[in-house]
């Protein structure tokens, strides 16, 4: 007799779909997370000894992808929380690699975007596809939240590089990735580009627009605001929590 654990651990078993639909609010919804993650995670770190806030993100960090791994389907809270944790740790992980163990801007660019496209030729290999709409077994459920890591990583350090080595600051690089975002969707609307292709181009720079737009309003330097981090996390988290809860009640209403 077949084992009900076996089949319900199994990488190939068939789940309701995993990941929500892709519209308008998602993306709101996903540059808001971004943004909240790059200052709340600057916060915990100058307000908590470093090696505890870290710990703690990652403890966090864990435990949401648990969850989310073992929700039999989409659920939104549980889904946002997991992309929420991701945007802190991933950011702490790659201030790590720029400003703890020193790696220059554009090689740990260069490095997380050989990653990912590791990642991504692992994934297609292995499936056959890039779609998030098939993100309906455990094993591609793995392969979309390593992605989903990875972008965020990258993202990270070419919000800084952007804003830093190529020294147009906050502001700049804010316009800068708001027209790198809009470019995949207007070639996926007006000149045929697969919408896989397009998704995935315009989800890595959610990352630096989000963060480069928060770090605007917080930064102390001369091309910030200084408004503070946690002022800033609190006005990103607040519209970020209305409008998952109006997903939220979407899906329920469905």
């Amino acid at each position: 007799m077949t084992n009900p654990t076996a089949l319900t651990n199994s990488p190939l078993r068939s789940l309701p779909a995993k990941v929500p639909q892709i519209t308008a609010l998602f993306w709101v919804i996903k540059v808001l997370s971004t943004g909240m993650g790059e200052t709340f995670s600057d916060f915990l770190v100058k307000h908590l000894n470093p090696a505890l806030a870290v710990g703690g993100a990652l403890a966090a960090f864990v435990i949401a992808l648990v969850i989310q791994f073992r929700s039999p389907r989409y659920q939104v809270w549980t889904y946002w929380t997991a992309v929420v944790m991701v945007a802190i740790f991933g950011t702490m992980v790659a201030d790590i690699v720029d400003f703890v163990i020193g790696i220059p801007l554009a090689v740990s660019s260069l490095v997380f975007a050989a990653l990912l496209a590791g990642v991504f030729g692992l994934w297609y290999r292995t499936e056959g596809t890039l779609d998030v709409h098939t993100i309906n077994t455990r094993r591609r459920e793995g392969f979309y939240w390593t992605t989903v890591m990875v972008t965020f990583a990258l993202g990270t350090v070419l919000g800084d590089f952007t804003a830093a080595a190529l020294h147009l600051g906050y502001l700049l690089s804010t316009v800068l990735f708001a027209v790198a975002i809009a470019v995949p969707a207007l070639a996926w609307r007006y000149t045929g580009l697969n919408p896989v292709i397009a998704f995935w181009a315009a989800y890595v720079v959610t990352r630096p627009l989000g963060a480069s737009m928060t770090d605007w309003f917080a930064s102390d330097r001369s091309d910030g605001l200084n408004l503070g981090t946690g002022w800033v996390t609190l006005a990103a988290t607040l519209p970020m929590l209305a409008l998952i809860a109006l997903l939220n009640r979407r899906s329920r209403s469905a």
